[in-house]
């Protein structure tokens, strides 16, 4: 796997993802000592979907994150380009409509869903922006967008714990509790080496999303931005 700071090899990147499929939900609850749930939760929020909406969770892994928005009512496409994510997934909730797709080359027809969302995988996309572009085209207009990602903690000493953390500590835990530790450092320095909020904003901007604003959740570990098509 090569440095998050270099080029992402998108074949290393799914293969990572493939590798840590089978502990992945269980270490991320440890790594974020319970976190992922609240955030998560303030994802299903800000899409806010309505019955019968059709919503893309992009980079849906084994579909945790997708099954909120069907128990709403919604008609959810969890999509993902590691198929040993979508394999465990397709396991655990056979109900859900797994599809394999590239975040830069999205399998799905013009202004198809009413919402599209993404949850800790926009910063593995080899070409962000493409990305976005791709999200934004398949969004009808006037739908809408989520994205959660990490961020950069805004209180500066909280900073340097978290950073700390994030370099050193996390690491460690996932060697006793993932599948692949090896993963998480990548994963780590992907963390650190992402735009801060103001940052993507400008690319949500430059992808030619409307209105794009952020709100912090866990002092700024999280960011939630949302926009419209």
């Amino acid at each position: 796997m090569a440095r998050a700071d270099l080029d992402k090899q998108p074949t290393d990147v799914r293969a990572m993802f493939d590798a840590v499929a089978r502990r992945y939900d269980v270490t991320n609850d440890v790594l974020s000592l319970g976190q992922d749930r609240r955030w998560r939760r303030e994802v299903i929020d800000a899409v806010d979907p309505r019955p019968g909406e059709r919503v893309l969770d992009l980079a849906a892994g084994t579909g945790t994150s997708s099954e909120p928005f069907a128990a709403r009512g919604a008609q959810v496409v969890p999509c993902d380009f590691s198929l040993g994510m979508l394999q465990v997934g397709k396991r655990a909730r056979p109900s859900l409509p797994f599809t394999a797709g590239d975040g830069t080359r999205l399998p799905f027809a013009d202004a198809t869903f009413d919402a599209v969302t993404i949850s800790f995988g926009l910063r593995n996309i080899v070409d962000p922006l493409a990305g976005l572009r791709e999200m934004r085209r398949v969004t009808r207009p006037g739908g809408r967008l989520v994205v959660c990602e990490f961020s950069h903690p805004t209180w500066a000493p909280f900073r340097r714990v978290y950073l700390e953390y994030l370099m050193k500590a996390l690491p460690s835990i996932a060697r006793a509790v993932s599948s692949s530790p090896d993963a998480y450092v990548y994963l780590a320095e992907s963390i650190r080496a992402w735009p801060d909020q103001r940052g993507l904003v400008d690319l949500l901007a430059a992808a030619g999303w409307q209105r794009p604003e952020w709100r912090d959740l866990s002092g700024g570990i999280v960011a939630l931005h949302r926009a419209t098509a």
